[in-house]
Parts: structure tokens; C-alpha cells; sequence
């Protein structure tokens, strides 16, 4: 298919049940829980688990309506913000935190807790508290200087991000602008947690194909370098899932700080 057929999310935006129900549920025929859940969720326990990324606010920017990436963080920041760039994904994320009727269903996240932790009895406390840390979503939009106006947020300890820039980016230069804009939400001394796909062009959500920008591992080693971040750590792990229904090659982990 023609890259220029593919949906683009900030324009066409997309069904966050569908992102949901294709790549990160519990069904049988679903492959890619290693790649969507597993590594991310290995990456940032040891990230927050040496202890040296914590603080009073955590900021997540991430796809859809994703939450298993913060069980580990909720533990090491006083309040979660999540920023959304659409209503649809904002009052699905709304359903879980509220435990309302139709909430996604998150309880086989427990399964990598366990393995991570090494205790089951507190995987239902921990559901609570990732429920009462996220104190607030709000919608944001890229094309502002201020993602959230006319809100403005309190600067962050910490920033994470996952697969959003190559979603909201047309191209490498798009990717820049974007990267700079939601940088912008960390304190000077802040830590950023990247989690992305490289090599990809592609995802499919329900009918429709959405773009990727397609980057590899040493444009965004540049990217950080030239706005000023030192890595502190990055793992790169090969696709496992074996599906067309994306073609991203790797999934990629960056944790990085302000020089």
C-alpha cells in the first residue's frame, strides 16, 4: 500500500479500543504482549528500580489509552498527569481509572508485575494506587507552543513517552519540532523515558492503516544529543510478534537527562 494512503493520527485520529484490543489484550490469537508489554514494562522497572528517578510529578504522553507502563512509576512519584491528543482516548482512559462498566481489562498486566516484583499479594493495591497517582488527563495539542493551553502545567521530574512522536509526525524535522515541544514539560534536572518502534511506516487500527515515521536507532541517539540530553541507558530489542499488521523491525528503550 502507498504510504501516502495511510491515516495520519493527528488529522484522522483513530479507535483507542481497537489500539487496545489488537496489541496490548489478553486474547489467545493477540502476539505481541513480548513486544507492547513485556519489554517496556522490563525497561522501566529497572529504570525506577535503582531509585534515581523519582520526584513529586511524572508526566506521560503516550499512545492510545495505555496505562500498564506506569504500575512500576506510580510507585516512585507523589502525582501521574496524563496528556492525550484526542477526547476518545481521554474518556477511555476515564473508564479505567473510574472502573466504570466497559473499562478495559488490565488484570493480566499482574502476570508481568509478578514476574518484575516477585509479589503477587500487592498486585491489587498497586491497581488502586496507579488509580489515585493519575490526578488528572488532560488533551493536548501539538500544534501549540503550550501542549495543554491555556492550561499550564507545573514542570515534571520526570517525562514518558511511548510511540507518540512517530505517530504525530509527518516527518524527520516534524519529529524534532515535536520532540522540543513536549521536552519543554521537564525541570532543567528532569529525566526523560522514551519507549518507541523502529523501522516501522505502518499500524493497523480496526480498518485502516495509521503512519509511522520511519527513524532507526542513530537518529534519535542525534536528536538527543542536539537537544541537549545525555543517554543514561538504551536497549533495543528485535520484533517477536509475527503479524502484517505492522512492520516496525525493533522496539527501542532511551532513558536520558539534560546535560
Amino acid at each position: 500500500m502507498d504510504s501516502s494512503a495511510h491515516k495520519f493520527y493527528p488529522v484522522h485520529g483513530f479507535d483507542s479500543r481497537e489500539l487496545l484490543e489488537t496489541y496490548f489484550s489478553n486474547k489467545q490469537e493477540m502476539g505481541f504482549l513480548d513486544d507492547t508489554m513485556k519489554f517496556p514494562m522490563e525497561c522501566l522497572h529497572r529504570a525506577f528500580s535503582d531509585g534515581h528517578i523519582k520526584g513529586d510529578l511524572l508526566i506521560d504522553i503516550s499512545i492510545g489509552s495505555i496505562i500498564h507502563h506506569l504500575y512500576t512509576a506510580s510507585g516512585y512519584f507523589k502525582e501521574i498527569l496524563v496528556l492525550k491528543c484526542s477526547e476518545q482516548c481521554i474518556m477511555e482512559l476515564n473508564k479505567w481509572i473510574n472502573t466504570r462498566t466497559g473499562a478495559f481489562d488490565w488484570s493480566h498486566i499482574m502476570t508481568y508485575i509478578k514476574c518484575l516484583e516477585g509479589n503477587g499479594d500487592l498486585c491489587q493495591d498497586k491497581d488502586i494506587t496507579l488509580k489515585t497517582t493519575i490526578t488528572k488527563t488532560v488533551k493536548c495539542d501539538f500544534d501549540k507552543e503550550n501542549l495543554t493551553d491555556p492550561e499550564v502545567l507545573p514542570p515534571a521530574d520526570c517525562v514518558i513517552s511511548v510511540v507518540l512522536l512517530e505517530l504525530i509526525s509527518k516527518d524527520q524535522d516534524d519529529y524534532i519540532r515535536n520532540f522540543r515541544n513536549f521536552t519543554k514539560l521537564l525541570k532543567p534536572e528532569g529525566h526523560l523515558l522514551i519507549i518507541g518502534v523502529l523501522n516501522a511506516s505502518f499500524v493497523t487500527i480496526g480498518p485502516d492503516r495509521v503512519h509511522i515515521l520511519k527513524y532507526n536507532e542513530n537518529f534519535v541517539r542525534k536528536v538527543l544529543a542536539d537537544e541537549g540530553f545525555i543517554m543514561d541507558d538504551c536497549a533495543v530489542q528485535k520484533r517477536t510478534s509475527v503479524s502484517d499488521l505492522t512492520d516496525f523491525e525493533s522496539a527501542i528503550f532511551i532513558m536520558a537527562h539534560r546535560q
